[in-house]
């Protein structure tokens, strides 16, 4: 295989009818796509199981699981939620076409299927999901506490640190569809509306932890970006920049190392990467005079033990 070679697109085409997926398997692979073909919900699924596909064609009414249901399941699995699905359907009323979206598909066409109109919205699709892709990935080489979930908590893709953080806290992290605890959820829905201040924390499950939650923006129509850190009541933060000639990031590393966590435990609290924390220590002991962690860690505890 020439190593310049462009991979192939890989379509999972779910249809129950021999007809479709006959015309739509000769379509795509005359496009340079390779397809896997799935004839009912449950096949569908245990195909995505094995195989991550660049993009679904999913028959929204087939007997058994429909479309609906399955492309719901696959949007539940944090390892394939990001993959694009499309309907087809021959049904065009609008609480079908309404339903698709509703479970998680991004466009619909109505049967009898024009190969050229589809191959349009599922390129356009595919370059949009792979914008979306590498701006995962670069989040995750920036160290971030980042995750995403949609307008009822349910958490669609996170960060690996934000992932380690989680799993510190609660239980069932690591299945997919997790959703945040009921007070997170109760939370966002509230600050969507308008309705509830930037930030809520919340009380860990697994150990003495509490978690700051705080939304950075929405990243699409039902995608909302969250970020995580530890809370630490803000009161030892606010005592070290009132004390101590420190900015508010500086008074907050400061009141961490005085806790006894180490740079990279406080990397990953704060949501910052190693190197940002060791420049922020280095501003800390010149401010301070001292020559190291230890001296600064004595110092914040005068400080907060004399207020």
């Amino acid at each position: 295989m020439n190593a310049d070679a462009k991979p192939r697109d890989i379509v999972l085409v779910v249809d129950d009818s021999p007809e479709t997926l006959s015309f739509l398997t000769d379509a795509l692979e005359e496009a340079g796509v390779t397809v896997l073909v799935a004839l009912d919900g449950p096949s569908a699924l245990s195909l995505v199981d094995r195989v991550t596909p660049d993009v679904v064609l999913m028959d929204a009414v087939m007997p058994g699981l429909d479309g609906f249901e399955t492309c719901r399941r696959i949007k539940r699995d944090s390892r394939v939620a990001h993959v694009p699905v499309i309907f087809m359907t021959g049904l065009s009323e609008t609480e079908h076409i309404v339903a698709g979206f509703q479970a998680g598909g991004v466009d619909y066409v109505t049967k009898p299927i024009v190969a050229d109109q589809l191959l349009a919205r599922m390129h356009t699709h595919l370059a949009n999901a792979r914008v979306a892709q590498s701006t995962r990935a670069a989040l995750d080489a920036t160290g971030r506490t980042l995750l995403a979930t949609d307008g009822g908590g349910r958490v669609l893709w996170c960060t690996p640190q934000a992932s380690r953080m989680l799993g510190m806290a609660f239980e069932g992290v690591e299945q997919p569809g997790y959703t945040l605890p009921p007070a997170a959820c109760d939370w966002l829905r509230r600050h969507l509306e308008g309705k509830a201040p930037d930030a809520v924390v919340v009380d860990a499950e697994r150990r003495a932890l509490r978690l700051r939650i705080t939304p950075v923006g929405r990243i699409g129509a039902d995608e909302i970006l969250l970020q995580l850190a530890e809370d630490t009541g803000g009161g030892d933060t606010d005592v070290l920049k009132r004390k101590l000639p420190l900015t508010a990031r500086e008074a907050e590393v400061l009141s961490w190392i005085a806790g006894g966590k180490s740079n990279r435990d406080i990397a990953e609290i704060l949501g910052l990467s190693p190197r940002t924390v060791d420049k922020h220590l280095e501003q800390i002991y010149a401010k301070l005079g001292v020559e190291n962690r230890a001296s600064a860690a004595a110092v914040a505890v005068r400080a907060l033990n004399a207020s």
